[in-house]
């Protein structure tokens, strides 16, 4: 019964709501498990664009500001504010500050605290903006001119520092500190936000099994609980970009999203594959048997009619001779009217070509008149041959018992001799070499045909036929 069908009833359209409910509670839950993995990357971008987010889940990844860095800048507000308050350069504290300042740049250069919070690139970044600024090579000597009493007085303390501002502090704001818990990986809470999605997921989780238990008695629990398998994952604190695949699965189900296209197309890949891996292994797993049985005497054995083991008989017929027997008389009844004609003239060369090397027939074929006598004759003789031959065969098949009888004879002799001569070693290693080689080719050339068939025509035509039988 159709999704559509089952939410014509009130239960249905209960549970059709309930199925939505979770589902977009899964969407949400999935919204907030790839934010959570994509934060650390794109903190950056919030931190520019929208610090507010990153004040509020900063806490939450165990982010805290750099001791170094974070010392680096507030002594640069140090010097802002003391700057104001004296209005100009020419004081102690400012004098003060700067050196601390010189040092405080040095040591940075020297200890990287940003290779922490892997920003390594960040600091060359700083490094090559303050090199650019001043015009030196090495970037302390650039940091200790910048942070000096002669160079901010020449540049402009007020153009310095808001170069400081615009190009320096943004990047050292970037830089942070992220403490390692006992397990060796960085400290992480989102887990606190996550149990309140997981809690509700499990008792569902539990009540559909429960469910699925009661159901279907022939189920164990752990086959209960895989009847849902996709909604594991999102009761995994790990690998939280799995729960895609329950979100997807959960919006099919309540109607939110028709994923059946998908589905079909699946299967149909699958089953492509499925198919022409299977076809491959059947071909030549029956190939490598007859080659086995070919190479185990199995052949000679058969044609001789000595089998290794008992051979099963389900119709207690021998094939090899009603085959036989069916051609002898397709070619007997269907095949010599055709071919009659041909049979003739070949017949009549031979007995001309015999009777031309006799010097009487040579000599009646000189005489006046008498000439076309023997070609006459000749004629005649293979016509009334080849005409007893056909009538003797045909009465030998159809209404003469003794005829039936001994070509029933010549049957069995020529297969017991066909048999026999098959035993010799010479020609049975020959034929079995030959048809070994021959199975060999056919995995070569015509197993590779298996795979480079269209199977998705086949499934196709399958698809055809099942709804031809459906009407």
């Amino acid at each position: 019964m159709s999704p559509q069908k089952l939410a014509k009833t009130p239960q249905s359209r209960r549970n059709l709501w309930f199925e939505r409910v979770m589902a977009l509670l899964a969407v949400a839950n999935l919204g907030l498990a790839l934010f959570d993995l994509t934060y650390i990357p794109l903190r950056d971008f919030y931190l520019r664009e929208f610090r507010s987010i990153t004040r509020i889940y900063d806490p939450i990844k165990g982010i805290e500001p750099h001791r170094e860095t974070q010392q680096y800048l507030e002594t640069v507000e140090k010097l802002k504010a003391q700057l104001q308050q004296t209005e100009g350069l020419q004081s102690p504290e400012v004098a003060t500050l700067l050196e601390e300042l010189r040092q405080q740049s040095v040591e940075m250069i020297e200890t990287n605290p940003f290779a922490e919070a892997n920003k390594t690139g960040t600091l060359e970044k700083i490094k090559n903006r303050m090199r650019q600024r001043v015009g030196n090579v090495s970037a302390k000597q650039s940091f200790s001119t910048f942070w000096s009493l002669p160079y901010l007085s020449q540049a402009g303390v007020e153009k310095e520092i808001t170069f400081y501002n615009q190009e320096i502090q943004p990047l050292m704001a970037r830089n942070y500190f992220r403490p390692v818990g006992e397990t060796g990986n960085f400290v992480d809470y989102f887990w606190k936000i996550d149990l309140w999605f997981i809690i509700p997921f499990g008792i569902e989780f539990l009540l559909r099994t429960y469910y699925i238990h009661r159901r279907h008695h022939s189920l164990t629990w752990l086959e209960a609980m895989m009847w849902r398998w996709y909604d594991i994952f999102l009761l995994l604190p790990f690998w939280r970009w799995l729960r895609v695949i329950s979100v997807f699965m959960r919006l099919h189900q309540a109607q939110l999203l028709n994923l059946e296209s998908i589905r079909v197309q699946i299967n149909r890949g699958f089953a492509a594959n499925f198919a022409e891996e299977l076809a491959e292994v059947i071909v030549i797993r029956v190939i490598n048997q007859l080659q086995g049985s070919i190479r185990g005497g199995e052949l000679t054995r058969w044609l001789s009619g000595r089998e290794a083991r008992p051979y099963v008989d389900i119709n207690n017929v021998n094939e090899v001779e009603a085959i036989a027997t069916l051609l002898m008389k397709v070619t007997v009844n269907q095949v010599l009217p055709k071919i009659q004609p041909d049979l003739e003239a070949i017949l009549q060369h031979n007995i001309e070509k015999i009777l031309s090397q006799s010097p009487l027939y040579r000599g009646l074929q000189q005489v006046p008149g008498v000439g076309t006598i023997p070609t006459q004759i000749t004629e005649k003789l293979v016509k009334e041959i080849s005409l007893a031959a056909y009538n003797t065969l045909t009465a030998s098949l159809e209404d003469d018992p003794v005829g039936a009888e001994l070509s029933k004879q010549l049957i069995e002799h020529f297969t017991e001799a066909l048999g026999s001569e098959v035993q010799r070693q010479q020609t049975a290693q020959k034929i079995q070499s030959l048809l070994f080689d021959m199975l060999e080719e056919m995995k070569l050339n015509y197993v590779q045909r298996l795979s480079d068939q269209d199977l998705e025509q086949v499934l196709e035509e399958t698809r055809a036929i099942r709804q031809i039988v459906k009407q």
